[in-house]
């Protein structure tokens, strides 16, 4: 028996992971409850690992199950896309590029305009598996803010192209005070493109906020508006989805990010003949290498 797994395991994992059951997902995959039990059986004994904790309640994910349950995802949609993939070849280029979910309803217009010939497969994840799947091939590109605090592979390369800051973000009708406190007794919805935000909540509290985080840029804009709050946000995201009557100014917390194209080697020249432009219609500062503190909050 091969040691690699089958489309059919991915399938049951993948489908476990959503549904909780066994019989739930046998029955999404058109198998009996035994036959799916006997085909997870089998692929822990493969594995060696324990996939799924299973009683009368259900099953419920290992840390080894959820892992692969993941990478199921990823290999079923990929393969999902191929027949597309392959057709569109025949019309011309096809690249696969991923980003983080933040940045995708801005990044992937503004590539699917500079880039009209070619047909672009988008795919959203965390940065650091976009990275990894470049590094496999499955990708052909990845743009990403944390290529260097990464080991890359080795067949990948990572070009900064742009960057960007905080801002503060005020829906129409919201006041911020003055002072060494100005957010004092207010809420503010706070979205950074890196997932630890400690920094600036630690910083936010410090002038009196009650830090809300929101998980993507047009999350905190329309919690901004929902709630009567400001938010701070980058500011190429906050410019993307600011309305005329929304006001934008320079957050008291500030941070700089640095936006990477990550690529095997060598890039696309369809990306490298673009990757000016893009920084430009993404509202933001075209840059060259990254300095060390690319990340580090500012201390006013």
């Amino acid at each position: 028996m091969s040691s690699l797994p089958t489309v059919e395991d991915l399938r049951l994992v993948e489908a476990l992971l959503r549904h909780g059951s066994l019989g739930a997902a046998g029955r999404e995959l058109r198998i009996s409850q035994p036959s799916a039990s006997n085909r997870l059986a089998a692929l822990e004994r493969r594995i060696g690992e324990r996939l799924f904790d299973r009683d009368t309640t259900g099953a419920r994910p290992t840390p080894s199950g959820r892992a692969l349950a993941a990478e199921a995802a990823h290999v079923l949609g990929h393969l999902e896309g191929i027949f597309d993939r392959t057709r569109a070849a025949a019309r011309g280029e096809v690249l696969s590029v991923g980003t983080f979910p933040s940045l995708a309803a801005w990044l992937f217009p503004a590539l699917s305009q500079l880039l009209s010939s070619t047909t672009l497969h988008q795919v959203t994840d965390h940065g650091d598996r976009l990275v990894e799947w470049v590094g496999e091939g499955s990708l052909d590109a990845a743009v990403v803010t944390i290529a260097d605090q990464l080991r890359l592979p080795a067949a990948a390369t990572a070009v900064p192209f742009a960057s960007d800051r905080l801002a503060l973000f005020t829906p129409p009708g919201v006041r911020v005070g003055a002072g060494r406190r100005p957010f004092l007794g207010l809420d503010v919805v706070t979205h950074s493109y890196h997932p630890s935000s400690e920094a600036m909540h630690r910083r936010l509290s410090e002038l009196g906020a009650r830090p809300r985080p929101a998980t993507t840029g047009e999350t905190a804009v329309r919690m901004s508006r929902l709630l009567g709050c400001p938010a701070i946000l980058p500011r190429g995201l906050a410019v993307a989805y600011a309305a005329p009557d929304d006001k934008l100014t320079q957050a008291p917390v500030q941070a700089r990010f640095t936006l990477f194209l990550v690529t095997r080697r060598p890039s696309p020249p369809a990306l490298a003949a673009v990757t000016g432009e893009l920084a430009t219609l993404l509202g933001l500062a075209p840059t060259g290498p990254p300095r060390p503190t690319a990340t580090a909050l500012d201390p006013t």
